[in-house]
């Protein structure tokens, strides 16, 4: 899940996730569900055991705890390990140390029959706290369900939707992020790159599947945010450096093509893929005209696509040799699926970036939208000015999920740590896309030779309506753009959800989400015959 909001946070928070100018998280809070005191009466372990203790020799420190919780009707045994994995080179010497939580199915007979999925936030900056405990781990926070901010003080309860039943999960930090660090006297940088990343993200992930027999298992990685472009990435990198295929990417509210999201000089693209969710919006908070406010928000995002990839993807196209008549005929268009005046639209040129619209959508109520999450609303000091102060949605969720997961590690999962756990930072700054220099940060084709070099490789793409961080409709241009064969256009599985960019904070969501994941990996996983 991240991007940096508002200066340092607008670009980059994401993790909640995140692109390097992109970023998410979202909300939600009850009390604990029948299922979540079921899982307490089957009982958790306290008793802890570190490798350090088994043997004093090795230097990472891994404690497991056993535990249990109830999912979908059914108790589900597991073994939680929090600790660090020393990354190496082929010397030995230590370069990093990645922290990692992983939680497996107690009693599993046949690992190879066992998925395990890796997962990962974005930023560049993120820690992997956002998927954690927001969707798919056995504990998770909850906000409420109408976008309003919880009050502290925060708690977790029993996760009866996470996909521990299904899968085990592995949730990974990048260095820099939450507790993971460059080994004494290694350099940052050589870790704060896309390339960079990469490696270090791929080799923690063969070094895993290694040290804890994993080869023969379905594999499927996760990823938030900028966590898409890591999960494309990889998706190629696993295949050319270590031979490891994948049966399964798995991408949530995610950015591949960084033309998609970025606004600026001549690039229109970005004006195109937006105004969808400007319209899902503009709906939600009620100030459409009439006859779109009726319909619901799947008609009114539909009808806004259209315009969209058309007339008014045409009428940018043309710039300034547009005639006037059309330009005044697109306008009025604009306005009426933006919820924006037609003097406003008209001032723009036809060209409205996020700031921009968050600011000017509810400016006549002295409100503002989120970026993360535009069912949320700010309060600026004043109206005036063409973006807003804060996201309103951004700083809704950091507060809960920092103090949440803090408690947990140490009070649940045992992991004692002196060292801040870096929830998302901007200390991975600079970030090098060398290879990019001179164009836009692009993993679609890596993607696209993974998905041809192995054709069993599956794709779920999860998108939020209300994520003006990484809008929906950005993410459908960038597959259309894979210009894969027919029969592996197949392999790629669409799923949108009413939420912004974690919209597995809104409870309905979640539900479905849940739904159409153990779908996808019935689909993604075909046990072998014996």
């Amino acid at each position: 899940m991240v991007f940096y909001l508002t200066k340092l946070a607008r670009v980059c928070v994401c993790g909640v996730f995140a692109l390097g100018v992109f970023s998410a998280p979202l909300l939600g809070q009850e009390k604990p569900a029948t299922d979540a005191k079921k899982g307490k009466e089957a009982g958790d372990s306290k008793e802890k055991k570190s490798e350090t203790e088994k043997d004093p020799a090795k230097k990472e420190s891994i404690v497991t705890t056993k535990h249990s919780i109830v999912i979908d009707g059914k108790t589900v045994a597991y073994e939680a390990m929090a600790g660090k994995l020393p990354i190496k080179d082929d010397a030995q010497k230590s370069k990093a140390d990645m922290f990692f939580i992983a939680y497996t199915r107690s009693e599993v007979k046949e690992l190879g029959q066992r998925p395990v999925t890796f997962c990962f936030n974005g930023g560049p900056g993120s820690s992997s706290v956002w998927l954690h405990l927001g969707m798919l781990g056995p504990k998770r926070i909850r906000f409420p369900d109408d976008a309003t901010p919880l009050r502290a003080p925060y708690s977790l309860e029993e996760n009866s939707l996470s996909l521990l039943d299904v899968t085990d999960l592995v949730f990974i930090d990048p260095v820099s992020t939450g507790y993971s660090r460059p080994a004494d006297g290694e350099e940052k940088s050589q870790f704060h790159g896309y390339e960079e990343d990469l490696r270090s993200v791929g080799q923690f992930i063969h070094d895993w599947t290694t040290k804890y027999q994993r080869w023969l298992s379905p594999k499927f990685v996760l990823g938030e945010s900028y966590g898409g472009v890591r999960a494309a990435g990889l998706s190629g990198y696993l295949q050319d450096r270590y031979y490891m295929e994948l049966n399964g990417a798995i991408i949530v509210s995610g950015v591949i093509n960084f033309q998609t999201l970025r606004f600026g000089g001549s690039n229109d693209l970005p004006y195109i893929t937006f105004l969808p969710t400007y319209a899902a919006t503009a709906w939600y908070h009620k100030v459409l005209p009439a006859d779109l406010q009726s319909q619901s928000l799947e008609v009114v995002v539909k009808q806004a696509e259209e315009f969209a990839n058309g007339r008014y993807a045409a009428a940018l196209l043309k710039g300034t040799s547009l005639p006037a008549e059309e330009f005044r005929a697109v306008a009025e268009l604009l306005s009426r699926y933006t919820g924006l005046s037609n003097s406003f639209v008209t001032k723009s040129k036809l060209r409205i970036d996020q700031d921009r619209f968050g600011k000017e959508l509810l400016r006549s109520k002295s409100r503002t939208v989120g970026r993360f999450d535009s069912r949320y609303v700010g309060i600026d000091r004043d109206d005036a000015g063409a973006g807003y102060e804060y996201d309103a949605s951004g700083a809704a969720i950091f507060g809960p999920f920092t103090a949440t997961f803090n408690d947990y590690v140490r009070r649940e999962l045992g992991f004692e740590e002196d060292r801040v756990y870096e929830i998302l930072t901007g200390n991975v700054q600079p970030w090098s896309y060398k290879r990019f220099e001179g164009r836009y940060v692009d993993a679609t084709e890596t993607l696209r030779k993974a998905m041809t070099a192995n054709p069993y490789l599956k794709v779920f793409l999860a998108c939020g309506y209300y994520d003006l961080a990484t809008p929906h409709f950005a993410m459908m241009n960038t597959t259309d753009h894979l210009l894969l064969e027919p029969a592996l256009k197949n392999n790629i599985d669409y799923r949108f959800y009413e939420g912004g960019h974690m919209m597995y904070i809104y409870q309905p969501s979640m539900v479905k989400l849940r739904e159409d994941l153990v779908k996808f990996y019935e689909k993604a996983v075909v046990p072998t015959a014996k």
